[in-house]
């Protein structure tokens, strides 16, 4: 097992989990968000969609970067762990008045392109400094 590649995925897998859950935690305290027991109304889902885009471009980006070799490869694993983490959270929450039920489906049709892009972004900019 390389370790090296291990770490890529799961470093991008700490990345996107710890500033997805940093912004959650801020929006709430600061009001954003209404209180846990409060589902989120489709604004909020949307808000909460775009950053977790971000997220999940800079955690591709991230895995890319660390990745020993193949950092395409090793960004698409991250993807399809989210993409398998976000496929349980809509079962998991199906049937919970949480917010509108587009939002945890769009997460799962995200992680794999937002991963994509990540890791293209990092390989276009090596191609770059490359040829520089």
């Amino acid at each position: 097992m390389n370790w090296r590649s291990v770490w890529a995925v799961v470093a991008g897998v700490l990345f996107g989990v710890g500033v997805t859950t940093l912004l959650d935690v801020a929006l709430h305290a600061a009001g954003v968000y209404p209180p846990l027991s409060q589902p989120i109304d489709d604004r909020l889902a949307l808000l909460a969609t775009s950053y977790r885009i971000l997220t999940g471009v800079a955690g591709g980006w991230l895995t890319a970067r660390l990745a020993p070799r193949d950092p395409m490869k090793h960004a698409l694993i991250l993807g399809g762990l989210g993409l398998v983490a976000a496929l349980l959270g809509v079962v998991a929450t199906w049937n919970l008045d949480l917010g509108p039920r587009w939002y945890p489906i769009g997460l799962v049709i995200l992680a794999m392109p937002q991963c994509w892009a990540g890791a293209r972004l990092f390989e276009l900019r090596a191609a770059r400094r490359g040829s520089a």
